[in-house]
């Protein structure tokens, strides 16, 4: 599903106006965006949580080649599974 599927899909289920939905949830995915770069965690009860995790500093091996990289250390946005989603996509076999 793309972003206008789910901009269409939205305006449907709510009677809202294309533009509005759009707007609403641009401004949702803004602030999920600001609340992650500040470190904060983002909850949804049944959908699930996004954070952030500091990962380490190390080494890789390209494969191909078996040349030695440098990776940086990073921070990277982590998404854990609610129970209610987690039981619905379960249940859609």
């Amino acid at each position: 599903m793309k972003k206008a599927d789910l901009i269409q899909a939205i305006s449907e289920k709510t009677g809202l106006s294309k533009k509005d939905t759009t707007a609403t949830i641009d401004a949702a995915l803004e602030v999920i965006e600001e609340a992650l770069v500040n470190g904060k965690t983002v909850s949804f009860i049944g959908f699930g949580t996004f954070s952030t995790a500091q990962r380490a500093a190390r080494t890789a091996r390209v494969p191909g080649t078996d040349k030695v990289v440098e990776v940086p250390a990073t921070r990277a946005v982590k998404f854990k599974v609610g129970k209610k989603l987690k039981e619905a996509v379960a249940a859609s076999k």
